[in-house]
Parts: C-alpha cells; structure tokens; sequence
C-alpha cells in the first residue's frame, strides 16, 4: 500500500510522529534551507543537481552537514522505494537544530534534518495545454534569494496574492526588473531567442532552469542571461515558468495582458516535449 514516508534525523518514523523541539532553529528563525526532487517512475531526476545546490547553500549559511550527503541520498531512494507511489516528490529541509534562543549560532549541536515522500500529483494538463496567467508584484525578498533557504514568507504573501486575483503565479519585480516567481524562475521569448535573468543572488538558480538552457543549446535555440523589465515581459512572443513541480508552464496572460497569440508558443512547446522525453531517461 502506498503511503507518505518520513524520515527523521535519519530514522523512519510515522507521519504523525514526527516531531521536532520547540527551540529548533529552523522554527524559531527559519536558520535552515531545503531542496524539492522530483522521482518519476522511480527514477530520481537530477537529485545530485540538487544535493550540489543544497551543499552550495550550506557553505553559504555555515551550516555543516553532519550527517553526511552520501546518507541523505541513500535515505532519499529508501524513502522512494518504500513509499510505492509512481510519480514521488521528495522534500528535504536542514535546519541547524535546536539550542537556547539566541542570534548567533549555536555550537556543537546537530542538524535537523527530514525527508518526506509523497506522491506527486503535479498540476492539471490543462494548464500545459492552454496556459495559465500571473500577476506581477514587487520583490519584497531579502537580497540572498540564490540560497534556497525555508524563509519564505514574502513568497507566501505574493502567492496569496496570485491566488486572490485568481492566478497560478506572482513575478516578482525590483525598480521595474523582473527576477523570477515566488516560485519558479521566468523565461520570455522574443524573435526567437530566450531570455531569463541572471544567476545571480536576486534569483535562486533553478535545476529545471539550468536544465531548459541545456536544452536550447543542444537546439540551437539561441538565448541569454540578461535582466529584462515588465514592459519586455508584457511585449514577449512567449512567457513560460520553470521549476521542480512546475515543469515547464507556459503563460499566457501577465496582469491582464494577452502574452503573443494568448496560446503556449511553438518554443514553449518544444521545450515542453524535450523536457518531457528526459524525464523518461534521466536517473540520477
């Protein structure tokens, strides 16, 4: 029978169980990062892409490690063995564990560290076939958005507000730039070529993003990584969103306004095609 697996600091433990001290870092001041994966069939889609980032982001937060990536992994493909869904999401979340509160960083004490397996349903084809529309709102982030860390609040606030205008996403924008969504990165196509903004500390660098951009080079769909503002967005032949979950999400409508043709555009499409066959290929 397929159900939801945890594992906590390493140990399996039922659902309901799992629990963590008042006092965990990660609950008190959000002092920890995590990393979504995606499992198709079994088959882990680019995981060590992002265990990489999620060592990246540690070096950048001090946080060591402890337990070890290699074990994290292997739990990771237990979790997805054991949970006999057909399409898995796998949600890792360190935290830098639980001590007395204070600002600065604790000594000697161990992560906090969990894997959750749960089936993942994805987002209805429809969406795929036909589009969906965002809005845009300000970027109201810290200025370390390149680390993948749980202090999300300002990305809850502006998907609240997407779903109130009725809206699958919000892009975020500073002085006019647009960055990414609260939580996808953005593409736009004009004349042909793809532009998305700079991995740089104002956007995280998304797996699906670098993947997209392989993609277009084994394509020879030519592109940049250039900022570009709300005006280049609105004036786009294509809009598509990327993510772990999200895919590859074409957009048609951005504040109202009809993007190109008001239907997925024929770059969309083919990315969404290559995309779709390596996600029967790829394991790692």
């Amino acid at each position: 029978m397929s159900s939801t697996i945890v594992y906590l600091n390493g140990q399996k433990v039922d659902y309901e169980n799992a629990k963590i001290p008042v006092e965990d870092r990660g609950f008190l001041f959000g002092d920890g990062l995590y990393e979504v994966i995606h499992a198709y069939d079994g088959r882990f889609f680019y995981m060590d892409r992002h265990l990489a980032r999620l060592q990246d982001g540690a070096k950048e937060i001090y946080l060591n490690l402890d337990f070890g990536i290699d074990n994290l992994e292997k739990i990771c493909r237990q979790a997805v063995d054991e949970c006999g869904f057909a399409d898995t999401s796998v949600y890792i979340q360190v935290t830098r564990g639980a001590a007395e509160r204070q600002h600065v960083f604790p000594e000697n004490i161990p992560c906090t560290w969990v894997v959750i397996a749960r089936e993942s349903k994805g987002n209805p084809e429809e969406f795929y076939e036909t589009g969906i529309t965002c809005i845009t709102v300000p970027d109201e982030r810290w200025n370390r958005c390149n680390i993948k860390t749980v202090q999300l609040l300002a990305n809850c606030i502006a998907k609240e507000k997407a779903k109130r205008a009725g809206s699958y996403e919000a892009i975020f924008h500073r002085g006019g730039t647009v960055n990414e969504g609260a939580s996808s990165n953005v593409f736009i196509v004009k004349g042909g070529k793809l532009f998305t903004h700079p991995a740089d500390n104002r956007i995280l660098n998304g797996i699906t993003r670098g993947i997209v951009l392989e993609i277009a080079d084994a394509n020879n769909i030519p592109y940049s990584e250039e900022v570009f503002n709300i005006n280049q967005l609105l004036d786009a032949d294509e809009v598509f969103l990327t993510g772990t979950t999200t895919e590859i999400m074409p957009v048609v409508k951005v504040d109202g306004k009809i993007i190109g043709d008001g239907i997925p555009g024929k770059i969309t499409r083919m990315l969404q095609e290559k995309y779709n066959n390596l996600k029967q290929t790829v394991n790692r």
